[in-house]
């Protein structure tokens, strides 16, 4: 995790916010104040998000909400955004088993239980930097009523319009 004497914020974000800072939707300009780079903030993410974003931004131009060279330029800067500014949590084995012990206990899809072990993970993670603890932003209310239960500060993009 990076440090830096500026005051940020860690926020770990599911794919349902990453896609906010690309695609109009209700709480993308409150996400795009928080994930740019001179607020000093720092955005977290699985690497499972690269591939949901991906398959978010693939539907829109599916059902033609974004026309194909719009989404050609959305993902070149999705991606360009995702391997420069984000902390990307990779896959592993710790985070599978955390997922495995999510699933067992709450009503969660694969993904987002994977979601949700990932942040448990970049929270242990500052917390072993000293850093305060992130605060885990989605906007799917079972997935942040799991991350609630885990002990999570959540925030939701749809209450901010």
């Amino acid at each position: 995790m990076p440090t830096s004497s500026v005051t940020s914020v860690s926020y770990y974000s599911d794919s349902s916010v990453l896609v906010k800072r690309h695609v109009l939707e209700v709480g993308s300009p409150w996400f795009r104040t928080l994930a740019d780079p001179r607020s000093g903030n720092i955005i977290i993410t699985a690497q499972l998000s690269i591939v949901e974003v991906f398959s978010a931004l693939n539907r829109r131009c599916r059902e033609s909400s974004i026309s194909p060279a719009d989404y050609t330029i959305i993902a070149a800067e999705f991606a360009r955004v995702v391997s420069g500014e984000y902390e990307v949590v990779p896959p592993s084995v710790k985070v599978i088993d955390g997922a495995r012990v999510l699933l067992e206990r709450y009503p969660l899809r694969a993904g987002d239980a994977i979601q949700l072990a990932s942040a448990i993970i970049a929270n242990e993670n500052l917390r072993a930097a000293n850093l305060p603890a992130g605060i885990f932003l989605s906007a799917d209310d079972r997935l942040l009523a799991a991350a609630q239960a885990e002990g999570l500060t959540t925030d939701d993009p749809r209450l901010h319009p």
